[in-house]
């Protein structure tokens, strides 16, 4: 069992869910996130001032897949949220020691579905 973790593009959310569906990967948690990488931030004008901001609105998607959907969730995340361009984000892959479901109390890879 894994815990995938991705930081996308909050505009590329769509996309991603859509490859996600066709490869079968229906469980995702998602979170409206803020950070900053090698973007470093962005400049804004405001009231003609210039303001700089640190941080930029991104989008975290949690995935707690078994193992044989974690290439084809890689896969869906790369093709969705990839434009080639900087900023477009990261996919994080972890183990996952447990997972129980509350409502049958099911554990490990009957948990996650």
């Amino acid at each position: 069992m894994k815990y995938v973790i991705a930081i996308i593009q909050p505009d590329k959310l769509d996309a991603v869910l859509d490859e996600l569906t066709k490869r079968e990967v229906h469980l995702v948690t998602v979170g409206n996130v803020m950070g900053r990488g090698r973007q470093k931030g962005f400049a804004e004008v405001y009231r003609s001032h210039k303001e700089v901001g640190s941080l930029l609105r991104k989008v975290r998607l949690e995935i707690a897949v078994n193992d044989e959907f974690v290439e084809p969730t890689i896969e869906a995340i790369l093709e969705g949220a990839g434009t080639g361009q900087t900023g477009d984000g990261k996919i994080f892959v972890l183990d996952l020691g447990e997972c129980v479901r509350i409502r049958t109390k099911e554990r490990g890879s009957a948990a996650i579905g």
